[in-house]
């Protein structure tokens, strides 16, 4: 009788709280269906300029399916591959074969070698190869490096923010610090401002050691990874305490990350966005992690100036501005000042 009582109350507070019940069923099945969406997608197309190539060369390349050849000029074609249009570009300089590659992608660096090696036959082995970005050693840890700092950066902050909070208001401090003068917006800021000193050390951090110890591929320059990440952490900083007024307890507070924090893994860099739908690529664009992304692995492989991830750093400071903005309404929850 005692276990029945014990299972029949466990059924009750499942009954009341109908987020745990929705999160027990409808968020595996939303996360299965994002990585059916993402991994069955089309496979990306590769990008290969030809310039001065025979015709034989080009009429195997051309009946590749998964590949795109482009006739191009010289000029055009490295033009083309400094702003990611191509994947490679293939000369033909006295009377041998010439290549280079992007090279920022080890997957796609492999497909262009291994398919270039196969058309070239014989004439591979004198085959020159140069890489724009990166370098031959280059791994897949080099390329999803910079993803998963910016990701374990955003999914820590987002939860140490968003549970630090919603303990302070469901211990009765957040409504006696609101039982003073103190305005909505300066309680936000304060907050903001006291966690993010914390966030420039745990970015300083992670970023140095992936970098210098764990040996991470790195061309750009340090600073601006720092940059990246803090205003990174800062997005998750304050879109998890905006969450947080939403929960009532910390497993609520849990409940938001497959709805929040795992989303974002698919569209932030880990799998190709190119071969995904329209549609499928606008989700990614929504999404902080995905800006965060860009810009490290821009900074980290490619070597990108201030200039080529600037949209990244202003995306990533409105959402900042966003979620902040909305920190403060959500307060009313609580006062209206």
């Amino acid at each position: 009788m005692n276990t029945w009582t014990i299972t029949r109350r466990i059924l009750l507070q499942f009954k009341r709280d109908k987020r745990s019940i929705a999160l027990m069923i409808a968020a595996p099945i939303f996360v299965l269906t994002l990585m059916w969406l993402v991994l069955e997608s089309g496979e990306d197309e590769l990008k290969i300029a030809a310039i001065d190539v025979p015709e034989a060369f080009e009429e195997q390349l051309a009946e590749k399916e998964e590949v795109n050849l482009i006739p191009m000029e010289e000029s055009k074609a490295k033009s083309e591959m400094a702003d990611a249009g191509l994947d490679a570009f293939v000369l033909w300089e006295n009377g041998e074969p010439s290549v280079t590659i992007e090279g920022s992608d080890p997957n796609t660096t492999s497909d262009v070698r291994d398919l270039l090696q196969k058309a070239l036959g014989s004439e591979s082995r004198a085959m020159e190869i140069e890489f724009l970005h990166g370098s031959e050693d280059l791994g897949l840890f080099d390329y999803i490096g910079p993803v998963l700092i910016g990701f374990f950066v955003f999914f820590f902050v987002f939860i140490v923010g968003g549970v630090s909070l919603l303990r302070e208001r469901t211990q009765g401090t957040l409504e006696r610090i609101l039982s003073t003068p103190l305005k909505r917006s300066e309680l936000v800021f304060g907050y903001l401002l006291g966690f993010g000193l914390f966030t420039i050390v745990q970015s300083f951090l992670i970023a140095a050691y992936s970098i210098y110890v764990l040996d991470m591929f790195m061309e750009g320059r340090f600073f601006y990874v720092l940059l990246v990440t803090f205003l990174l952490a800062m997005t998750a900083l304050s879109l998890g305490t905006l969450l947080s007024a939403f929960a009532k307890n910390e497993f609520q507070m849990i409940q938001f990350i497959p709805v929040v924090i795992v989303p974002q893994v698919f569209f932030s860099g880990l799998f190709p966005l190119e071969g995904m739908a329209d549609w499928l690529q606008a989700i990614g664009r929504v999404m902080p992690l995905t800006y965060g992304a860009e810009a490290l692995r821009g900074i980290m492989i490619r070597n990108e100036s201030f200039s080529d991830f600037q949209l990244e750093l202003y995306v990533l400071t409105s959402f900042i501005a966003l979620f902040t903005l909305l920190n403060i309404s959500a307060l009313k929850r609580h006062r209206r000042i």
